[in-house]
């Protein structure tokens, strides 16, 4: 029987006082893991100590790497219930910090206890998942043992086929990291493969190189397991001397190494020996000694092959009734494995003929793996066709926003009195028009949690009248009033996002005038708290239309909803709206509510906290005369945005020559030198990009000269390194005119100086 205690005489010899506490917990930790081949139960002392340290810590990285080597050295003694407690809190402390590689770590520990025990099927699954995750780490140091844990629980359930590939597998692993113990772990095991399949030759010379690298290595656990490997095959070949001294070595290597598993599986193997020499007590002690052993740490398949040699040696010695008894435990221990549907017929069993459970379980599993890898195929063929489709709109859409926004830009300084107010309501409607286009065709983006909120001085009360007068005349063309009530000052401003702020109001309030057909629509702001700093405000949106029913009211937040009673085609939307607010009420840090009742009307409200701040001081508009009589190139395939841009640079004193695609471009900037050149990405015959980077050439003259891309495609990024390396700037449409100019005019200055 095998004994051991845990020495402490390595306790302080192994920690240097000098270091920090984390050196020291890892120095512990890898000194653990060096040595467990050479002595085991010091490995369980110092690993214990690194628990402890790391508690005191409160390290959850750390404290989930002592655990996961507890839990790997109680297996190796097959302590399971010692090795499954820890790893399992191995795995809640990393699924904590989110560390992949600790999951697996554990999860390889987890499921090397199941197969050992008596659950072949969830032993394989979580071998499985750790392989997955390693493999996604190109961990490959990891895959091979992992691997080759998953060979053998494939060859225990007898699936030569897969436990073949996994260790071959192994091998081409170990290799690539150059672990001559690994491939020589996996050499074991690929042996009694192919003896089983009756390539005695091939099995020998591979166990022999296995022992030879063993040897070189000094891993002793490893070497007991070459040894038993070739005792295996002297004993198939007939050489039983050599088998069994092959078996005697293994053993007290094992019992050196605390080697439990390893122990049982030689004793069984000596007791098939001595009983095909018909030495029936040598062979009864032999298979008694590794029985007991396997009951007592719970190794259910050295178990069950014990019962059966038990049964098989008394029933040759005419021992009935212990023959009787033996068969009966290892009839009943079966029946048990099965009826939980984690045992599969096992090589030489011939006594149970059920259906091959793992198998067909496994090909589940593979036909699963490939419907995930086809929907994660489409679902990269869907994101590109959203991106293309992203890029189509945006530019289809903010090209005629770039002309209507420079036209307003142009009539600004012509228009006197209450025109004004018409040119400035247009002017925020049109602003606002293009921050809504925008987030929506950026919706992706909001879903995934990548917007942030981009905030600045706003008086609060101009903001309300503004987002009010944006929906007034729909209200009046339906004969609804459209009420704002708000308490706060209105000489109060704030740090807002007045884009989604903006965006939040008026969809609710557009949606609370679609859905109603008579009463009033009422935009209600209240102080609600103030702090030193910040003010707490309640808004709601109420209308008196015909409501939401009960059952539709947890869906209408959801992306792309219509509810079918009440969105009809006359009333039309995308559906995207409410799904925006909600996001963006989140991003606030705050939740939207609703209320309703049908016929009756709807409430949407939220409270939102925004910091308070002083008015800002107006500032006098720039004077354009920078760039007088300068000359500019502008590639642009819309004739109005063309007219429209060359009328505002001659605003600057700028002039102006149009080319109508990129190859017309190419061939003007052949023949004179531009101070800039303007182009536009998305042209017919010759794109903006192909016809910059022809003009970038040495051959051409204004190969240095200032390009600008000029672009309305969203998916158009400044992180972009083919943009950045071709282009001194990226301005979108519809182009804000200052930036424009401000743009140009930091370009002239830098090639001045």
């Amino acid at each position: 029987m095998i004994k051991f205690t845990y020495p402490t005489k390595y306790f302080f010899l192994m920690i240097d006082q000098s270091l920090p506490q984390t050196e020291a917990i890892n120095t512990l930790l890898n000194n653990a893991y060096n040595n467990r081949s050479l002595d085991l139960p010091n490995s369980i002392v110092l690993a214990k100590k690194a628990l402890q340290l790391s508690r005191n810590l409160n390290n959850q990285q750390l404290i989930g790497r002592s655990l996961n080597q507890l839990g790997l050295y109680y297996m190796i003694i097959s302590d399971y219930a010692n090795s499954t407690k820890h790893a399992k809190e191995a795995v809640a402390c990393f699924t904590v910090i989110d560390d992949q590689l600790g999951i697996a770590d554990s999860k390889y520990t987890i499921g090397s206890v199941h197969y050992k025990t008596d659950n072949y099927h969830e032993g394989l699954v979580c071998l499985i998942k750790a392989f997955h995750i390693y493999k996604k780490h190109d961990d490959f140091r990891n895959q091979s043992k992992v691997g080759k844990a998953i060979g053998t629980a494939y060859e225990y359930i007898g699936d030569q086929s897969n436990a073949f590939k996994f260790y071959k597998e192994a091998v081409k692993n170990a290799r690539l990291v150059g672990d001559t113990n690994l491939e020589s772990n996996v050499y074991n095991n690929l042996s009694g493969l192919l003896l089983k399949n009756n390539k005695t030759s091939y099995a020998l010379k591979m166990i022999e190189h296995s022992i030879k690298l063993k040897k070189e290595s000094g891993d002793t656990r490893g070497y007991g397991f070459a040894i038993y490997g070739r005792g295996k095959i002297h004993f198939a070949l007939d050489d039983f001397e050599k088998a069994e001294n092959d078996f005697l070595t293994a053993i007290t290597t094992y019992n050196k190494v605390i080697e439990i598993m390893g122990a049982c599986m030689a004793y069984n193997k000596l007791g098939k020996l001595y009983l095909k020499q018909d030495q029936l007590d040598k062979a009864e002690q032999a298979v008694l000694t590794g029985l007991n052993l396997s009951i007592k740490y719970n190794i259910t398949i050295t178990k069950i092959k014990g019962y059966h040699q038990l049964y098989i040696i008394y029933k040759k010695a005419n021992q009935i009734k212990n023959a009787f008894k033996y068969l009966e435990l290892y009839l009943t221990e079966k029946e048990l494995i099965m009826n939980t549907q984690t045992q599969q017929v096992m090589d030489n069993y011939s006594l149970i003929n059920k259906t091959n459970v793992l198998e067909h379980e496994a090909l589940l599993q593979k036909e699963k793996q490939k419907i995930i890898e086809k929907k994660n195929e489409d679902d990269q063929k869907a994101l590109k066709l959203k991106q293309e489709f992203l890029s189509v709109m945006s530019h289809e859409i903010r090209t005629p926003l770039h002309a209507m926004t420079t036209i307003v830009a142009i009539l600004e300084d012509q228009v006197f009195g209450e025109n004004k107010k018409l040119i400035e309501s247009l002017q925020f409607a049109s602003n606002n028009l293009i921050s809504i286009v925008n987030n929506v065709l950026d919706f992706s983006k909001l879903d995934s949690k990548k917007t942030n909120l981009e905030v600045e001085n706003t008086n609060f009360d101009t903001l309300c009248k503004n987002i009010l007068n944006l929906h007034l005349n729909l209200a009046q063309s339906k004969g609804l009033k459209l009420v704002l009530k708000n308490n706060v000052p209105d000489t109060t401003n704030y740090l807002i996002d007045q884009t989604k702020l903006t965006q939040i109001l008026s969809n609710l309030i557009g949606n609370a005038i679609k859905f109603t057909e008579k009463g009033k629509v009422t935009f209600k702001i209240k102080l609600k708290e103030k702090s030193a700093t910040h003010d707490t405000l309640f808004i709601k949106i109420k209308d008196t239309g015909e409501g939401i029913p009960k059952k539709d009211l947890i869906e209408i937040f959801d992306s792309f909803s219509q509810i079918k009673p009440i969105m009809t085609k006359k009333q039309g939307g995308t559906g995207l709206g409410l799904a925006i607010v909600k996001e963006l009420v989140k991003l606030h840090d705050s939740v939207i509510k609703v209320k309703s009742k049908e016929q009756k009307g709807s409430e949407f409200y939220f409270t939102i906290q925004l910091e308070r701040i002083a008015p800002m001081v107006a500032k006098p508009k720039p004077i354009f005369n920078q760039l007088k009589n300068k000359l500019i190139l502008l590639a642009e395939d819309t004739v109005m945005n063309a007219t429209l841009i060359t009328k505002v640079l001659s605003k600057w004193g700028i002039k102006t020559e149009h080319a109508v695609n990129g190859k017309v471009a190419v061939e003007y900037a052949k023949n004179k030198i531009y101070d800039f050149i303007l182009m536009d990405l998305h042209m017919p015959e010759m794109n903006g990009i192909d016809a910059t980077k022809l003009i970038r050439t040495e051959s051409n003259i204004n190969k240095d000269t200032p390009i600008f891309a000029i672009t309305a495609d969203v998916m158009t990024t400044k992180n972009n390194k083919e943009h950045a390396k071709l282009f001194n700037d990226i301005l979108w449409k519809p182009i804000e005119i200052e930036k424009l100019y401000q743009a140009i005019a930091k370009e002239d200055v830098l090639n001045y100086n």
